[in-house]
């Protein structure tokens, strides 16, 4: 899909703010706010506009601790991966999966209501998956920042 300069300020727009009313997102592209609608509609549905989300704060529901896991795998086959790839989508203590090359086959981000959740956490996911060869554990000191923003140009 070949994005204009009017879908770059309604996709900035909502990145900024997703609560903004079809009324203000029109008067920021300079349309209508039907044509507004429809182009929103048209984003979302070829897959542009992935999700709308509100970030919310660890600490105010319980879960302050995260961290950051270099997982590796055994080996390194199709359907190992598709299993972990799997896994972590179905494990809500997993906030992201990344599948990456270097080191470690993926990067985690992880969220726990403290270190003694995080080891359980541990052991049902790591411990007990003969698929896993390894995992490194980064705790999270402060969250500087949070989104999924993403710079957009023409």
């Amino acid at each position: 899909m070949t994005l204009d300069q009017i879908d770059i300020k309604l996709l900035r727009a909502v990145q900024a703010n997703n609560r903004l009313t079809s009324e203000e997102l029109a008067e920021l592209a300079n349309l209508s706010p039907t044509a507004c609608q429809r182009r929103m509609k048209r984003l979302r549905a070829a897959g542009v506009i992935e999700g709308d989300v509100s970030i919310v704060s660890p600490k105010a529901v319980g879960r302050p601790v995260s961290m950051l896991v270099l997982v590796s795998l055994e080996r390194e086959r199709a359907d190992i991966v598709d299993r972990f790839k799997a896994a972590i989508r179905s494990t809500t203590e997993v906030m992201i999966g990344f599948y990456v090359t270097g080191d470690a086959d993926f990067v985690l981000v992880v969220t726990a209501r403290d270190m003694e959740d995080y080891e359980q956490f541990t052991r049902r996911f790591f411990y007990e998956n003969p698929d896993i060869k390894g995992f490194k554990t980064l705790v999270v000191m402060d969250r500087v920042k949070a989104g999924f923003s993403l710079p957009i140009e023409l």
